[in-house]
């Protein structure tokens, strides 16, 4: 690490960290509310729901009940587990950099607020699940479904106590105060689908712009 502090714990999110999946997200999410007779044209427009929990993004934009929001996600993975998981790329240099963290020794697990159940399955799709230590989400049933209940579980699963040596690493608001509440120290990117305001705001310790500057910065 270049600012003088060694990361030896990485921990990833998945959705514009890792890979570009807003294609299957936001496709799954029009499938969503078309089910409750709203119509969407323009799939930018559902941009917002990539990264924070689906529920409470349901409830927030569209001003759902807590019934109609678990009713919105059942709908969402009736699309997503058969078409939307696969309607993803992962970001140019990725994997690269994912082997050169275990080449140095890092610790790399993934911290994300899908489902396990699918961020394993996206992994193994892409070849992705042999450079992770360990696999970290939310549960089918709405448990951990906050950012920082996810690095906690993390955390305390591979039982790291010397927080100063780990580090999350995200796109969206909910990644940099998970990683605030849960005091560890947090680097924000810029090509996934947060912008810089968005990241600073949240109080990310630092910012990067590409994949290539984030392996600088680890490495």
């Amino acid at each position: 690490m270049k600012n003088g502090k060694e990361y030896k714990y990485i921990l990833l999110d998945l959705d514009g960290t890792l890979t570009d999946s807003m294609e299957g997200i936001t496709k799954s999410i029009r499938y969503a509310l078309k089910h409750f007779d709203i119509e969407v044209r323009n799939l930018n427009d559902l941009r917002k729901f990539v990264g924070p929990p689906l529920k409470e993004s349901f409830m927030h934009f569209y001003h759902f009940t807590e019934a109609q929001a678990e009713e919105g996600i059942r709908k969402y993975r009736e699309r997503f587990a058969d078409k939307g998981i696969y309607e993803n790329t992962v970001y140019e240099g990725v994997e690269t950099l994912l082997q050169q963290l275990n080449e140095a020794g890092k610790q790399v697990m993934l911290a994300t607020g899908k489902p396990t159940y699918y961020a394993e399955k996206i992994l193994n799709y892409f070849h992705l699940d042999a450079y992770f230590k360990f696999v970290g989400g939310s549960g089918l049933d709405g448990s951990l479904s906050h950012k920082d209940e996810v690095i906690r579980h993390v955390l305390e699963s591979n039982n790291i106590r010397d927080l100063n040596r780990v580090v999350m690493i995200g796109d969206r608001e909910n990644d940099i105060t998970g990683a605030k509440r849960t005091g560890i120290d947090s680097i924000g990117v810029l090509y996934g689908y947060g912008d810089r305001e968005e990241l600073t705001s949240a109080g990310a310790d630092r910012i990067v712009t590409s994949v290539e500057e984030l392996s600088r910065v680890l490495l």
